[in-house]
């Protein structure tokens, strides 16, 4: 049974996690999986280009990542306090769901209060509810449009990256923590598969003859969240927002009905597609909430190659993996991965499963 959390548990030495980003973003490593023959291959990610032809499909995520990690201090005791962004709810109102620590310190009714680095308040926050026992939703105060409201929140906020990351953020995060195709302002995280393709190696792919579909998926934490049950089918995924165009659509159907390759670019872009089949198996254009969990055995019905990071043990991200790529295959592929000193997680290398 390929449908317990235990199975995709594996040992990962902690000097593996990726603590920076290659020098250069396609200079990653690139591990080619081949499915049919289950031969594994070693190159640099620049070499995905050997892999495509005209007329074959990519599937890009444009989401932006904005500045999620707030630090406040607590009216009258002055605690400083992380404040962690999820998602608006209500724009006019200035609310947002929100994760704070120390959550103990952090009760309905108080007030949280964001200075610049001269000491100067620039937001005020008070807090309205509790939503889990790190979750809150809070309503800013604040004196402006929203154009200025979202200059206060970059002003303030901080690269999120994540918590296996052990360093505070630095100048160098705010461009490589972000693809070189971001558009859509509303990830907490970066839809990482796509970190290693540089404006020259796009370039070149075009020239190449393929073609890119880009959609959007808001990557939320509920894309990283620890999964606590054994039975996988028991696992509720967070819901993330999706808009697929029908140019998008298009791009992506030409490829399949030709029989080209549809190589969806990371596990976010692989989840929105699948989030959007129509009843004869092709992409239909659509825009919602997805909370799509894909566990082996699964049956994919769009891509037909996928590029992804090496994700850390016992993730959906792993699961998502190994249902594409079969479980054996990607299971020997890591135990290489970790005996070949890859690098792991949203800084590390590649791999392309065809």
């Amino acid at each position: 049974m390929k449908s317990k959390l235990s199975n995709f548990n594996f040992d990962l030495p902690e000097k593996l996690i990726a603590q920076y980003p290659s020098k250069e973003r396609d200079q990653s490593r690139l591990m080619v999986l081949n499915r049919q023959t289950g031969k594994i291959e070693h190159r640099l990610f620049k070499d995905v280009l050997d892999y495509f032809d005209d007329g074959d499909a990519m599937i890009f995520n444009n989401t932006k990542v904005f500045p999620a990690r707030l630090y406040g201090n607590k009216e009258k005791t002055g605690a400083k306090i992380e404040v962690f962004l999820l998602r608006e709810l209500n724009n006019s109102a200035r609310l947002w769901d929100v994760l704070v620590d120390p959550a103990r310190k952090i009760r309905v009714g108080n007030k949280l209060y964001f200075e610049d680095e001269k000491g100067n308040d620039i937001l005020v926050a008070e807090v309205v509810d509790n939503t889990t026992s790190r979750g809150r939703t809070i309503r800013f105060f604040f004196d402006g449009d929203d154009d200025a409201f979202r200059d206060a929140l970059k002003l303030l906020g901080n690269t999120p990256l994540p918590k296996y990351i052990n360093r505070n953020p630095e100048p160098i995060d705010e461009e490589r923590y972000q693809t070189v195709y971001a558009k859509e302002l509303g990830a907490v995280a970066a839809p990482t598969a796509g970190l290693h393709f540089s404006r020259e190696l796009l370039k070149r792919l075009e020239i190449k003859g393929v073609n890119f579909a880009e959609l959007t998926l808001h990557v939320g934490l509920g894309t990283f969240r620890a999964i606590d049950v054994e039975d996988l089918s028991k696992h509720k995924m967070d819901a993330e927002y999706y808009n697929i165009n029908e140019k998008a659509a298009e791009v992506v159907n030409n490829a399949k009905n030709l029989d080209r390759k549809v190589c969806a670019v990371g596990t976010t872009s692989m989840r929105t597609i699948e989030s959007s089949v129509s009843a004869s198996g092709i992409l239909k254009p659509s825009e919602g909430w997805t909370n799509l969990f894909i566990y082996p055995p699964y049956d994919f019905s769009i891509a037909n190659a996928m590029i992804t990071n090496f994700h850390l043990p016992k993730t959906s991200l792993i699961i998502m993996v190994c249902a594409f790529g079969g479980f054996d295959l990607v299971m020997e592929a890591y135990e290489e991965a970790i005996k070949e000193k890859y690098r792991f997680y949203s800084y590390g290398d590649a791999m392309l499963i065809i």
